[in-house]
């Protein structure tokens, strides 16, 4: 399974679709809805996030092994490194590992001060590049103390994510090639909303795997816009993401008609991005926030 999905990331096209827990001690309603719409025939794999905003979530590994189990599909599950330390971190791949939950999308974690959990304090040992190396480890049959696994791993596949967008470019080239040169196979760019941003981003990945003699993949992240405050909310208060003011007017246009030409709009917006962004660079990571409905709208 995973074998195949690597293959896709490197030479096919390779469409994931990002899957959100909730606060809910079952994820099977989440897993029904996505198999009534079909979602399973229509992407490659998926992924499941991991306490996003520091707001309690159901277990992105657990998640990832139900939605596997149930649609043969790998998932990327999201860790962490806000909630564990490398003892906990280690002790969570060896398990996931055994429950063939392989593909491991490695991310710092957002602050706990925006945790719904009061008192709530985050872990933090080290960023995400901590967790890429410890994949490579147990990937060569050790912990972190250099201690033999007296059962080897299943080979783990390390993701990482990056900014889409950055004032400097030299400062955002940086944070690619080092994600690159710890080992990550993908990196999972934020929303991209304009090609020629989605070109700069294909040209830094290019100088990073030059730099380090590697061959990641850039996956473009893509995430449909269809009101007005979110295109606001995405430019102004989310770093790393850029929303063209084309979009943004066409936008405010389109609401000063009616709710229902808004969302016309900016579905036709998203959907021709999506094209575009297909036919320059088929490697794309889908976000809806679970808008199951509309992540079938785009695909179909």
């Amino acid at each position: 399974m995973f074998e195949s999905f690597i293959r896709k990331l490197r030479n096919e096209t390779y469409i994931t679709l990002e899957t959100t827990p909730s606060r809910s001690a079952r994820f099977a309603p989440t897993v029904d809805k996505i198999e009534s719409l079909g979602l399973q025939h229509l992407v490659d794999g998926f992924s499941t996030t991991d306490n996003p905003l520091a707001k309690l979530k159901y277990n992105a590994l657990f998640a990832a092994q139900m939605l596997q189990n149930r649609f043969g599909l790998p998932v990327l599950a999201t860790m962490s490194m806000r909630d564990r330390n490398r003892i906990a971190l280690q002790s969570d791949l060896l398990g996931a590992n055994e429950a063939d939950v392989r593909a491991i999308l490695a991310l710092t974690g957002d602050s706990a001060h925006y945790s719904d959990q009061p008192h709530a304090k985050g872990v933090f040992e080290a960023n995400s590049k901590l967790l890429l190396d410890i994949i490579a480890t147990l990937n060569a049959g050790t912990d972190m103390a250099g201690q033999k696994l007296l059962s080897p791993v299943q080979e783990i596949y390390p993701f990482a994510v990056t900014d889409a967008y950055a004032k400097s470019a030299a400062t955002l080239q940086k944070k690619m090639s080092k994600k690159v040169s710890h080992g990550a196979i993908g990196v999972i760019s934020q929303p991209v909303y304009d090609l020629e941003n989605a070109r700069k981003l294909l040209e830094m990945m290019e100088n990073a795997n030059a730099e380090h003699s590697a061959a990641s993949v850039l996956v473009l992240g893509y995430f449909p816009i269809t009101k007005l405050r979110t295109a606001r909310f995405l430019d102004e208060n989310v770093p790393g993401i850029f929303v063209p003011q084309g979009w943004v007017e066409a936008l405010e246009a389109a609401a000063a008609r009616s709710p229902e030409e808004e969302y016309r709009v900016g579905f036709d917006l998203s959907k021709n991005l999506f094209e575009e962004l297909k036919a320059l660079h088929p490697k794309i990571h889908i976000m809806t926030a679970n808008q199951f409905e509309l992540a079938k709208a785009i695909l179909s």
